[in-house]
């Protein structure tokens, strides 16, 4: 098929087997929405607020609320529509930027928990050159070539799955997720493929083995050093929580595409999409709870609302 007679307008047709109760939908998915959003809010209220929490760890879990915040933004309102009004074009330029704003600011995620995982490597492993080392200049060293990395291999997918020519225009998501798109191609996506297995590659599993391993020589540096390093490794474990939440979710959501002959298209479209979403639900709710500065100026800030 020639690109001028390619698809421009597509259906997100997510979720499209449960005919009548598609709507009730609305229900679950706007309440962890408003969950996302109010938990994200007074997380970077408190970090902004208390000048306490300005320090380098909590820039960073602020970082990650800034992200956890913004990610639902680019697709939940346009999904919440779908259900309860059944609005489910777009264009193939909304779908390409929709897709890019998902990639560009989910890859994030990976990379400011790697970032974090830097950040307590240095306090733990060399305390006396903390500040040193996490100051704006030298800590800028670890953020500019992955911001570029993330930059170039978002730029790169998003571009070459718009030079594709495309035979169907109904989308069997309800978001403009890569592979969904890239699957309706006439012709072969071999290159669409490689560049998306080498994105994987380059950016989430990078990240994850970096960050494990960092893990692995803070952990063995604590046992040690005995009590002394206790404490410190208190947030590391909050940490791993968040990361081993966000990759089981990836992994589930990776096989689900992988073992499609035997599984629902419902269910896969749900747990790609919970994948986005529920981190950001889960990840301000366990900071909250589990960090002790944080959840003691929530704590006073609600009993000065009594």
């Amino acid at each position: 098929m020639e690109n001028g007679s390619s698809h421009q307008h597509f259906i997100l047709n997510g979720f499209h087997e449960l005919g009548a109760l598609r709507p009730l939908l609305f229900i679950p998915f706007s309440i962890m929405f408003v969950v996302s959003l109010l938990s994200n809010c007074l997380l970077l209220y408190i970090i902004v607020s208390q000048r306490s929490l300005h320090s380098p760890m909590y820039v960073l879990i602020g970082s990650l609320a800034c992200i956890d915040l913004s990610l639902p933004l680019f697709f939940v309102p346009n999904m919440l529509l779908s259900f309860l009004f059944g609005w489910r074009g777009i264009s193939l330029t909304g779908c390409l930027l929709q897709m890019y704003f998902i990639h560009f600011v989910g890859c994030f995620q990976s990379t400011l928990l790697l970032w974090m995982a830097l950040d307590r490597y240095f306090a733990i492993c060399t305390p006396l050159y903390y500040h040193q080392r996490m100051s704006a200049p030298r800590f800028l060293k670890f953020v500019v070539p992955l911001v570029i990395r993330n930059v170039l291999m978002n730029t790169g997918i998003v571009s070459l799955a718009g030079t594709l020519s495309f035979c169907t225009n109904v989308i069997n998501h309800c978001l403009c997720e890569h592979m969904a798109l890239v699957e309706l191609a006439c012709g072969s996506i071999t290159i669409n493929n490689l560049l998306g297995l080498l994105t994987v590659f380059l950016i989430p599993v990078f990240d994850v083995i970096f960050i494990f391993g960092s893990y692995v020589v803070i952990f063995s540096s604590v046992r040690k050093s005995g009590q002394s390093g206790v404490k410190a490794l208190h947030t590391c474990v909050t940490h791993v929580v968040v990361i081993s939440v966000c990759l089981t979710l990836a992994l589930i959501a990776l096989l689900s595409y992988r073992i499609r002959n035997n599984l629902p298209a419902a269910v896969r479209v749900f747990f790609s999409t919970m994948y986005l979403l529920f981190p950001s639900c889960f990840n301000p709710i366990i900071y909250g709870i589990r960090t002790t500065e944080i959840r003691q100026h929530i704590l006073k800030m609600l009993d000065r609302l009594k």
